[in-house]
């Protein structure tokens, strides 16, 4: 701890043997203390740089036991915690660096960081024949292949979906862009995985191209977002 730092000290006597060395350390090397005390009299709020003092109310527990004051610390303490947030704009990218366990930390995973990238996204040219990019289909496992043109950019998607849709005798020598689902749902690297999930529900997915500047760098399956723990 450090003159840069901040101690804040809960006690509501404010007396408690503990708090003696650490008063002691704060006013030997000039750090700031903020004293949460319910005795405005006591030599926390006296020694404090700044003080909180609890309005004087009653303990729910027997013979005195803390029950209210400490509910009041923790409602005073999670107010200061939020009006921090909002002071230093926190936001869910800070909480998921700093936080990255727990449920809330798995819930602020963003798409790039669950999606399939490089060589395992499935692509495709329009003009590759469907005997071709069912082959490409079966080898990258997903179940769909992304058409793109000669400038990479996404310009279709062909799926189980297509080929049932599209099944005839002649079917194996049509090209991709016959069979391909034209302007497909897709998903941005920067987007929060629970949103995507929300959105292969609602558009009835469960798998979606992720796009960046109109090119597919990475695809993201239902599967993926729910074995991160996302949901």
């Amino acid at each position: 701890i450090s003159e840069a730092d901040v101690v804040i000290a809960l006690s509501n006597s404010g007396e408690t043997a503990e708090l003696s060395d650490l008063i002691s350390y704060t006013r030997r090397f000039d750090i700031n203390l903020i004293g949460i005390t319910g005795q405005i009299d006591s030599t926390l709020a006296e020694q404090a740089d700044i003080c909180l003092c609890l309005p004087k109310i009653q303990e729910a527990g027997p013979h005195g036991a803390p029950t209210t004051s400490t509910t009041l610390m923790i409602t005073l303490g999670d107010s200061i915690a939020v009006a921090l947030l909002k002071r230093r704009n926190f936001s869910a990218d800070d909480y998921r660096v700093f936080h990255p366990g727990g449920k809330l930390g798995q819930s602020l995973f963003k798409v790039e960081e669950l999606m399939h990238k490089h060589g395992e996204v499935p692509t495709t040219g329009p003009n590759t024949p469907m005997s071709d990019t069912i082959i490409i289909m079966t080898n990258k496992t997903f179940g769909i292949v992304g058409v793109v043109d000669n400038d990479g950019l996404l310009i279709g998607i062909v799926t189980d979906g297509d080929l049932r849709r599209h099944m005839a005798p002649n079917f194996i020598n049509l090209k991709a862009r016959e069979v391909m689902t034209r302007s497909p749902k897709s998903v941005s690297p920067d987007m929060l995985a629970a949103e995507a999930l929300r959105l292969m529900n609602e558009w009835k997915v469960t798998c979606l191209f992720v796009i960046q500047d109109g090119k597919p760098v990475g695809i993201l399956r239902m599967h993926d977002i729910l074995r991160a723990g996302v949901v």
